[in-house]
């Protein structure tokens, strides 16, 4: 678990200049505002611009913005770019440090806590939907991870692809089915609860959860045309590359963090690793960057789309219709 002193962000506690509150909590409770949708399609421009609207703090639900160091190729906005607006769980761990949807939850709960007490409004920014699902719903007191049958089962999946969603389909269809077959560590700690409990995964999940009370919640989900998204990403995977993600990569191996680091599996920084390695070219690096980020930006419309209760705004968040679309339903739903 993490101590009290490694889940301070960095920035976004730092004591204010005294304010009239802004907001109050009425009989259904404290609001909350969640911006999601997939990589590149401008949430945090349009977390901002509700921010400045609504006199909001800022709530990162990314799982890689939380590490420190990695800043290019997560997108990770700049103190200087945040206009200085409160932003809260970026840069809070080290790179090697455990972090899991349930910490997330309980740190998240606890800034979000902090910011209605303030008179301020909350608003969660970010695409790691089961990062979210945790902040809301809760989670199931599952069993402690067993790493010598995550050994046998990572075997498993080498030896054959797909071989651990295919045994998970057998003990729990309805949890394959919400699960891709790609997304590995998630198919395993599946299995690995299945396996250990004798029981569903998806069973077990509905019991015992301790869902967020006290707030009422506005989800805006961000969804652009598909081309124009993944010509966007393209660019954006460009750029990252000509503005030093390799040199990046390599800043954090030569501070003493290991290749197998959780961060270093996402994309772009583990193409980053295999340049680094001499496995792939500088062109092949940045063609399979692209490649698995548009994958990635797939499967997260396709989380969303089953998120119940969101209101879609169809474009890119920083578009100035979408700004107002948003404000407009912020400002109707706060009444």
């Amino acid at each position: 678990m993490l101590s009290s002193s490694t889940v301070m962000p960095r920035t976004g506690d730092r004591p204010e200049p005294a304010r009239p509150p802004l907001l109050q909590e009425d009989a259904s409770g404290r609001p909350m505002v969640a911006v999601v949708g997939p990589t590149g399609s401008g949430k945090s421009d349009l977390a901002l611009q509700l921010a400045e609207a609504f006199q909001g703090e800022v709530v990162n639900c990314d799982s890689l913005q939380v590490y420190r160091h990695f800043d290019i190729g997560t997108a990770k906005l700049g103190v200087e770019e945040r206009r200085g607006i409160p932003h809260h769980l970026i840069d809070i761990l080290e790179p090697d440090a455990l972090f899991t949807a349930g910490e997330f939850a309980r740190v998240g709960r606890d800034a979000m806590a902090r910011i209605s007490a303030r008179g301020r409004l909350p608003i969660v920014c970010g695409g790691t939907g089961f990062y979210l699902r945790a902040l809301l719903d809760g989670l199931f007191a599952g069993p402690a991870r067993d790493q010598a049958l995550r050994d046998r089962l990572g075997a498993r999946e080498r030896r054959r692809a797909g071989s651990l969603h295919r045994v998970l389909r057998r003990l729990d269809r309805a949890a394959a089915a919400k699960i891709h077959p790609n997304d590995v560590p998630k198919v395993m700690r599946a299995l690995e609860v299945c396996l250990l409990t004798r029981r569903p995964v998806t069973e077990l999940f509905e019991q015992g959860r301790a869902a967020l009370t006290g707030y009422r919640i506005l989800k805006l989900g961000l969804l652009p045309d598909r081309d124009a998204l993944y010509q966007r990403l393209d660019a954006r995977c460009a750029h990252m590359f000509e503005a030093g993600l390799v040199e990046e990569a390599r800043h954090i191996l030569e501070l003493g963090f290991a290749e197998t680091i959780k961060p270093f599996e996402s994309h772009g920084y583990k193409q980053a690793l295999q340049l680094i390695r001499g496995e792939l070219s500088p062109r092949e690096a940045l063609f399979y960057a692209q490649r698995k980020t548009r994958n990635y930006a797939k499967r997260q419309i396709t989380w969303w789309r089953r998120e119940p209760g969101l209101v879609w705004l169809r474009g890119f968040g920083e578009e100035p219709g979408i700004a107002e679309e948003a404000v407009a339903q912020v400002r109707a739903w706060l009444g």
